[in-house]
């Protein structure tokens, strides 16, 4: 039946290094027991997991499918310094691409499943320029992939929502064609005026009963100042549970007493968090938001785009640069990471049943290793990669 497999000869997390090798049997799509030889029933195809290391599949909690040039050749680094310039720059070249936006969102959105993840959320632009263009692109590479992934797509106003006059509109009739939820963008530092900014994200939000994920690269106090503007309306529209923050760098630029608050806002009204470890800003406080109970997802952000050379689609090599960025050594703050990369992005995106347990959803991956912290030191190429209970890839290729 769709949704049965036995999985043999693997070690579920948590494990230690001489933890047996056990059978994992799957049945609707669920998780269904563990064992020693288990029987497999009649009909249910059987893999090999080859002693590797079962994990919860990954979740890429904070994609930019749209702008991905993964496969193609690299351009040279064309941008000028800061987040305008950056976004300024995208803008001139995204037509230029050789490939149209499906099919390189289709291409990425293959790599990061071949990968391990099997739930991601991508922003998709919408701009006067761009129209829907960009999001109908990762519309469709979503459905290419209909059977491998889950995949949220969020209306994202990259050039601003003010500074873009028409793009609020254009907001709308992205949720009207398929999109998820509504994003935002820096509503002060870069759209000078978060009032009338957060009106129109969470305005579209309240009618048509989406999500809200809003890109929050500013910083230090008048970040802080816009954490606790999301968190008021947020809560004035009983929101709780519906809204992300990606990137949230005040986090890492305000003095501890602040950063307490903050934590403790985003607690009250469950605004989740997700961040993608970047190279050039402080860690976000990983330990202090899972401590409060804040929710916290990791992404892959752009991949070989306009902004930026980095990205592979990996979202395990992501897990690796999370560790390594916090300076993490020993297991259980790896661990701990790994899981910010799994179940941590699973409840990001509102999904529930992850882990690693009977009933669990059968969302899992193998990657071999003698040890978790093995599996995120080496990256190997992923064994097995089950949707539903379902092998989706193997041997780091999609079938």
């Amino acid at each position: 039946m769709t949704g049965d497999l036995l999985i043999r000869s693997v070690r579920p997390w948590p494990s230690g290094r001489d933890a047996p090798e056990v059978d994992v049997l799957c049945l609707a799509g669920v998780v269904s027991s563990f064992g020693v030889g288990l029987a497999a029933p009649d009909g249910v195809p059987e893999v090999d997991g080859e002693g590797g290391v079962l994990l919860p599949s990954f979740t890429d909690a904070h994609a930019h499918l749209d702008s991905t040039r993964l496969g193609l050749p690299f351009r040279a680094h064309s941008a000028g310094a800061g987040l305008a310039e950056l976004v300024d720059n995208d803008r001139r070249n995204w037509r230029s691409a050789e490939q149209d936006v499906a099919t390189r969102a289709t291409f990425t959105l293959g790599r990061t499943i071949a990968g391990g993840a099997t739930s991601v959320r991508s922003h998709a632009q919408v701009d006067v320029d761009s129209g829907l263009e960009r999001l109908e692109g990762v519309l469709a590479a979503r459905e290419a992939h209909a059977g491998r992934a889950s995949v949220q797509v969020v209306a994202f106003p990259q050039c601003g929502i003010l500074r873009d006059k028409g793009t609020a509109e254009l907001l709308e009739a992205a949720l009207l064609a398929g999109a998820d939820l509504v994003g935002g963008l820096d509503p002060a530092g870069y759209d000078r005026d978060p009032v009338r900014h957060l009106d129109v994200v969470f305005g579209l939000a309240d009618k048509h009963r989406r999500g809200v994920d809003v890109h929050l690269h500013d910083t230090g106090s008048l970040g802080a100042f816009q954490v606790e503007l999301i968190c008021e309306r947020t809560a004035a529209l009983g929101m709780r549970g519906e809204v992300t923050i990606s990137h949230c760098f005040a986090l890492s630029t305000v003095d501890e007493d602040r950063r307490r608050q903050l934590v403790d806002l985003l607690a009250e009204n469950d605004i989740a968090v997700t961040t993608v470890a970047p190279g050039v800003r402080e860690p976000l406080p990983l330990r202090e938001l899972r401590r409060e109970g804040v929710r916290l997802g990791l992404g892959q952000d752009g991949m070989r785009d306009y902004w930026s050379p980095y990205g592979n689609g990996d979202m395990l090599d992501r897990t690796w640069q999370l560790a390594y960025r916090n300076g993490f050594r020993d297991d259980t703050m790896i661990e701990m990471c790994v899981d910010v990369a799994t179940r941590g992005g699973a409840s990001v995106l509102g999904e529930t049943g992850r882990g690693i347990t009977e009933g669990s959803r059968a969302d899992l991956v193998v990657v071999p290793g003698d040890s978790v912290t093995a599996a995120v030191m080496d990256r190997a190429p992923r064994t097995l990669v089950v949707h539903e209970g379902r092998v989706v890839a193997a041997d780091g290729e999609l079938l």
